[in-house]
């Protein structure tokens, strides 16, 4: 069997450049082109070198259109347009598209379930292996106990990150209310200034902390009566969202067409 053709979409970014790495030390994988928008000035260079590993002899292109008909899949961080239009792109081609960007618009989650009748698409806010881990925990937590304990969402991530709260952190909040039978647009509590009187029963809240190169950082609240679980996942580098994105991409290639999780790459969807 030929291996799994890759490429990588915003492949001069720092995610981009982790999942080259992942990609040149996976078996069954090979790295088939990168991707960036037309101008920048990664385009044209060695994948290799942009991801410190060396010359390879794979460069990026500008071009999605011609990348997408030669390749079986895309691994995606990169923005919120760029990832929809590559969903469209990936759907003309029925190919695999992995999709770890965030920050969408409920028009985009919707040009998702469209493209996705054609391509296989694996979407999540967070591709490692123990935040979904940490989300499956979370709405197991949520369901067992009851309004008594209030939920709160910490997260904290480096100083560029443009999208608040982060993607992982409303997976969470989801999760939460999912393991409470609430919706989360109804609890959810994003901002707290001046005389806010008291918590809200049920309320899901959320705090957001920017700085510094903190890769990420969360941890959900179950506050009660005298007593307090906290459940925390913290990364350490990018490269772990990088070995699941690839995972989900060697999972999906023998799916049907649909839009998935990582909690179905991981089996973790009735935890």
């Amino acid at each position: 069997m030929s291996n799994l053709k890759l490429a990588v979409a915003g492949a001069g970014g720092r995610m981009g450049r982790a999942i080259t790495r992942v990609l040149l030390n996976t078996e069954g994988v090979q790295l088939a082109g990168g991707l960036e928008a037309q101008g920048s000035p990664f385009v044209g260079q060695d994948m290799g070198e942009l991801a410190g590993t060396g010359r390879i002899g794979v460069r990026v292109s500008d071009d999605p259109l011609g990348l997408l008909t030669r390749v079986d899949g895309i691994i995606d961080f990169t923005t919120p347009a760029t990832s929809v239009y590559l969903a469209e792109l990936a759907a003309q081609a029925r190919i695999v598209h992995v999709v770890g960007t965030t920050g969408f618009s409920s028009e985009d989650e919707k040009a998702f379930e469209a493209a996705a009748r054609h391509a296989r698409i694996v979407k999540a806010g967070n591709m490692s292996l123990g935040v979904n881990l940490l989300v499956a925990l979370t709405r197991k937590v949520a369901s067992l106990l009851g309004d008594e304990f209030d939920i709160e969402i910490v997260e904290m991530h480096h100083r560029h990150k443009v999208d608040a709260p982060s993607g992982t952190a409303l997976m969470l909040g989801r999760a939460a209310a999912e393991g409470r039978g609430v919706a989360l647009d109804e609890k959810a509590v994003f901002c707290r200034e001046g005389h806010t009187g008291p918590r809200p029963n049920g309320a899901i809240g959320f705090a957001t902390l920017r700085g510094g190169t903190v890769v990420g950082e969360h941890a959900v609240i179950f506050a009660g009566p005298e007593e307090r679980i906290e459940l925390a996942h913290r990364a350490g580098s990018r490269e772990i969202f990088a070995r699941g994105a690839v995972k989900a991409a060697i999972w999906a290639q023998d799916r049907k067409p649909g839009l998935y999780s990582m909690m179905d790459v991981l089996g973790l969807a009735d935890l």
